[in-house]
């Protein structure tokens, strides 16, 4: 029921194509049936009527022809549209899940590694597709129809009506119900083994360097082989399962077809059925059986599809990382920061932050250095609303800051970090995302500010030009330059930046250190770093020990 609650509204969205595809897979069903009932019934009136005579060929050829036709067009239109529709229906998902995801990052549940979170992402919503085309659009069109047929039956055929509507009703209903109950165990064991293998083929990509290093690469392929065995025992499994199913259908189908036929010609016998009908009917009861054999299929991947759903419904359930205000304050004009006696770590781990007070005015520039692990980066998680400290209070001015909405924090409070990413696409495009309304003297007053605007006015198509992946197309000292100008761009009056010089040489990171102090006067910097600082980089320097901070 979870799952249905989180397809819904979705699928509400869509519901006008979904609709369209139902009757058009219902058209394409009935045509079928038509067709081989009329055919069966043209074919056999004409060889019963001596050479033809008086039998009026051309009405039924011609609706043969038109069954063709109508079959041809409204199974086009319900690929047309379906694809169409799901195709519009994961993009709508991905949105959804992407907008309930954010509020909470980082995730609170430790347990799902980075490479499970990618699978869910990808996989998970790519196994969703099925959810329609395969599985309830054939259901229902398979339910209506064979409630036409079984009336029809009714009308024509009364003794065979009750053995085909029985008959259609296990095809379509229990024997795939059958299916779900047998195999959803199989079908999250096989998504669940499918995640685990992608997150091994992730780790061990991020990890490749270091598995060489250590001689480890046996070990991991053994690992990864066992998953994949394992994944393929389960798939095995759970095809087996739906043969079995379609095996049922299938002797089901047979079922109907000779209850069908065995009547008929007890009707035949006693002279109140002509027997060309008696074809039709054969052949329509045949024909209607043909959506079965996809609902069997189709419930096999849907039990994975659900499981998948069900993994990011689980997702959504997790709790938000910060807790917004009820009633927000905005944002103050007084920017001074004040740590009063802040206490965190990280779950029941050995404190990060140990009674850490803190005054900084604003516009002043700082810089926090100190070992590794000492609580340094943490100090920018907590002023961003990351995370929330567990003791002590964060003042902006005189407001608290967890009296302030997130969105409202991230708008004046920028971040720069060792980390921050340049994306596959124009350097405009790289610089909106910090303003998407900044117009083209923005960006290049922002490049000006980072010393970037004479290298940018020297390409070929300037701001239109497409860096590469992670930005591999520009050096290092580039790179962290592009990002301080999106940072600048912000127009944040507060900047943090957390390792900004990483893996720069010294005189590119002398250079950028000079930038930083000429391109951020009037704002208040922060900045966490173990790099040797020029003179007159920073107003103050702040040395951070076993999460506490000192002079």
């Amino acid at each position: 029921m979870s799952v249905i609650t989180m397809l819904a509204p979705l699928f509400k969205r869509r519901l006008g194509a979904l609709g369209l595809t139902l009757l058009l897979s219902a058209v394409t069903l009935a045509s079928g049936i038509a067709l081989l009932g009329t055919s069966g019934w043209f074919i056999t009136a004409t060889a019963l009527t001596t050479l033809g005579l008086g039998f009026n060929l051309f009405v039924p050829s011609a609706m043969v022809r038109a069954f063709s036709f109508v079959r041809i067009l409204a199974r086009y239109g319900e690929r047309f549209v379906g694809h169409n529709a799901t195709l519009k229906l994961l993009s709508d998902l991905r949105g959804w899940l992407f907008g309930a995801l954010f509020p909470r990052l980082p995730l609170a549940d430790r347990s799902i590694r980075h490479g499970d979170l990618v699978s869910r992402l990808t996989a998970d919503i790519d196994a969703l597709d099925v959810a329609f085309l395969v599985a309830i659009g054939p259901m229902l069109g398979a339910l209506l129809m064979g409630t036409i047929t079984t009336v029809f039956l009714a009308v024509w055929l009364p003794g065979a009506a009750l053995i085909y509507g029985l008959s259609i009703a296990l095809a379509v209903l229990v024997v795939p119900a059958i299916l779900v109950l047998v195999a959803r165990r199989v079908g999250r064991e096989t998504v669940h083994a499918a995640a685990d293998a992608r997150v091994a083929v992730y780790d061990a990509i991020n990890g490749h360097a270091d598995l060489i290093i250590l001689g480890a690469l046996g070990t991991t392929h053994t690992y990864f082989s066992r998953l994949a065995e394992s994944l393929g025992d389960r798939r095995l499994l759970l095809a087996g399962l739906t043969t079995g199913a379609a095996v049922l259908v299938q002797l089901l189908a047979a079922f109907a077809l000779v209850g069908t036929l065995w009547q008929g010609l007890l009707a035949h016998e006693a002279g109140a059925l002509d027997p060309s009908i008696l074809a039709g009917l054969v052949l329509a009861v045949l024909g209607s059986f043909e959506a079965t054999g996809v609902i069997v299929r189709s419930v096999g991947k849907s039990l994975a599809a659900f499981a998948a759903a069900e993994r990011l419904n689980a997702l959504t359930r997790l709790p938000p990382a910060i807790i917004e205000p009820v009633s927000p304050k905005p944002f103050p004009t007084d920017q001074a920061i004040t740590f009063n006696d802040v206490h965190f770590s990280y779950d029941a781990c050995a404190p990060v932050l140990n009674a850490v007070s803190l005054t900084i005015s604003q516009g002043e520039h700082i810089a926090i250095i100190g070992p590794s692990g000492g609580g340094k980066s943490t100090v920018l998680r907590l002023l961003l609303r990351l995370s929330e400290p567990q003791c002590g209070t964060i003042r902006i001015g005189k407001t608290r800051l967890a009296e302030i909405n997130s969105a409202e924090v991230h708008a004046h409070i920028a971040l720069l970090s060792q980390d921050s990413p340049v994306f596959i696409d124009t350097i405009r495009n790289n610089l909106r995302m910090a303003q998407p309304q900044a117009d083209n003297e923005a960006l290049w007053q922002a490049l000006a500010a980072a010393r970037l605007d004479a290298f940018v006015a020297s390409l070929p198509q300037g701001l239109d030009t497409i860096v590469g992946e992670s930005g591999r197309t520009l050096s290092a000292g580039q790179m962290r330059r592009l990002c301080l100008a999106r940072t600048l761009l912000s127009q944040a009056p507060i900047i943090l930046l957390d390792e900004p010089t990483d893996a720069l040489d010294r005189d590119n990171e002398v250079a950028f250190f000079e930038t930083l102090r000429t391109s951020t006067k009037g704002k208040t910097v922060i900045m966490v770093t173990h790099a040797d600082l020029p003179h007159g980089t920073v107003d103050r320097v702040l040395e951070m020990r076993n999460g506490k901070i000192s002079n």
